[in-house]
């Protein structure tokens, strides 16, 4: 899209022909699926699995960290939302990067954007695999496994864009059923009295050993990387703009979804959780759910969060598969990408960007021959800084178009933040502060020693963009 045809065309969202949006994609993600993403971007691993570790650092007072966290992400939706309404694209932040704060910083979000997705799809291929061994006590290899959820997910994301929904929205409805099923249980363990977990549920648990913070404020401030972590990918919602059947409609609706979602499936789902069962009784490296399972004394329990674990996993990988082809393709369109990743299926889909990173997702499957028991944390380090990228480039590039749309230099957008612009900066001073926590715990902060790596070595490829094709590096709007 041309500036012109930006400045045309730059408030009319769903605008295409014969059913395609405005990047030559399908609109065939309709309201159900749209839902199902946001939810499911959400809800995650790091709920499931990362809670343990957090709930052992900070107790009760995680509740407030989720409650938090929460509300900066909504204010990021929010935030994305109005950028969303004013111009939907499929390649949004580094679209909006690119116009509102020019081609340099289009460039390094849409590729850190696609870096993040590959590694987290390594991540959790991996981790999809390793459940799998829940069933076959390692008499099938790890790597094998990964190698077929793989290839699985590639073939459904060259389907169709439809398929992706489909799958995305099953996932996301399995996530849902478990953690609304735990609250309902442990609900009637605190009011009906059933289990063997009924002598010492309580809601008084939540201030007992200790108190609400018993490992002091200190230890809460800790865990917010954990928690941050929890919430990457719920922006995905951004990237389906392009293919959503009616994205003036679906997409403000998905957002304005997200407190009510964090509400329940984290504060909610952590307060009767907790409640039920003492936070002493959490370690490291063991799910919440199938410890409070476990306290319950329903064996099952365990192979009922091992399954909804491993849908989390491939559904994030999912994720990755879709958005990294959206991403390069992107990038290509605005010449700061190979010209051949612009290529389109018959059905709408990015043939060869989607192909170029699921072979680079193939790594993680060569991860896994090598050192299946470290493929894990071999690449989780560097996706939380490379997520959080995004979200920073969301609330600067807001705050950019609010200040020229009140100056009448471009049309208002249907869908205002509320609170703009002070809860966009409320919400970039709160990452700010994600990050130098990062810094200061020694296990994340390897994450830290990478990001200066790959700022460098996007500085240098862009001073190569410049000297090989400087239409490139001058876009400031998509094309």
């Amino acid at each position: 899209m041309t500036s012109v045809q930006v400045e045309q065309h730059g408030n009319t969202p769903g605008e295409g022909t014969r059913g395609e949006g405005g990047e030559g994609y399908h609109r065939t993600l309709g309201a159900r699926q749209i839902q199902m993403i946001a939810i499911g971007g959400a809800i995650g691993t790091g709920l499931f699995l990362g809670a343990g570790k957090a709930i052992s650092k900070a107790g009760p007072s995680l509740i407030l960290a989720y409650a938090i966290a929460g509300l900066v992400i909504f204010f990021i939706m929010r935030a994305l939302g109005e950028l969303l309404m004013y111009r939907p694209v499929s390649g949004s932040f580094s679209d909006y990067a690119r116009e509102f704060l020019g081609p340099f910083w289009g460039y390094v979000t849409g590729w850190t954007y696609w870096l993040f997705w590959v590694v987290t799809g390594i991540t959790e291929v991996t981790a999809a695999a390793q459940y799998m061994a829940y069933w076959t006590h390692d008499s099938f290899p790890q790597w094998a496994y990964a190698l077929i959820f793989t290839v699985i997910l590639y073939g459904a994301n060259l389907i169709s864009v439809k398929l992706f929904g489909e799958l995305e929205f099953w996932f996301s409805m399995v996530k849902v059923t478990a953690i609304v099923g735990m609250i309902l249980i442990c609900a009637g363990i605190l009011t009906i009295g059933f289990s063997d977990a009924a002598d010492t549920a309580t809601v008084s648990n939540l201030w007992n050993d200790g108190g609400f913070f018993p490992q002091g404020i200190g230890g809460t401030l800790m865990t917010l990387q954990i928690v941050m972590f929890a919430f990457l990918a719920v922006e995905l919602v951004g990237v389906t703009a392009g293919e959503s059947k009616d994205p003036e409609k679906t997409l403000p609706k998905a957002i304005n979804t997200v407190p009510w979602r964090i509400a329940v499936f984290y504060v909610g789902a952590l307060i009767m959780i907790l409640s039920v069962v003492p936070w002493t009784h959490f370690q490291p490296g063991v799910s919440p759910f199938v410890a409070a399972f476990e306290r319950m004394g329903l064996g099952v329990g365990a192979a009922i969060v091992n399954f909804v674990v491993l849908t989390a996993a491939l559904s994030s990988c999912n994720s990755g598969m879709y958005s990294t082809g959206r991403m390069l393709r992107d990038l290509a369109l605005n010449g700061q990408g190979p010209k051949f990743f612009t290529r389109l299926t018959k059905s709408g889909t990015p043939l060869i960007g989607t192909t170029f990173s699921a072979a680079l997702m193939l790594v993680g499957v060569w991860i896994n021959y090598i050192a299946p028991g470290k493929a894990f944390d071999y690449v989780v380090s560097f996706a939380t800084i490379s997520g959080m990228w995004a979200w920073i480039m969301i609330l600067v590039c807001q705050i950019r178009y609010r200040a020229k749309a009140d100056r009448g230099e471009l049309p208002q957008s249907s869908f205002r933040a509320p609170g703009a612009p002070w809860t966009s900066w409320f919400a970039l001073l709160f990452i700010g502060m994600v990050i130098v926590m990062m810094g200061a715990d020694k296990d994340a902060r390897v994450s830290l020693y990478c990001a200066p790596l790959w700022g460098l070595l996007l500085g240098l490829s862009y001073l190569f963009l410049k000297f090989r094709n400087p239409r490139g590096a001058a876009f400031t709007k998509a094309s």
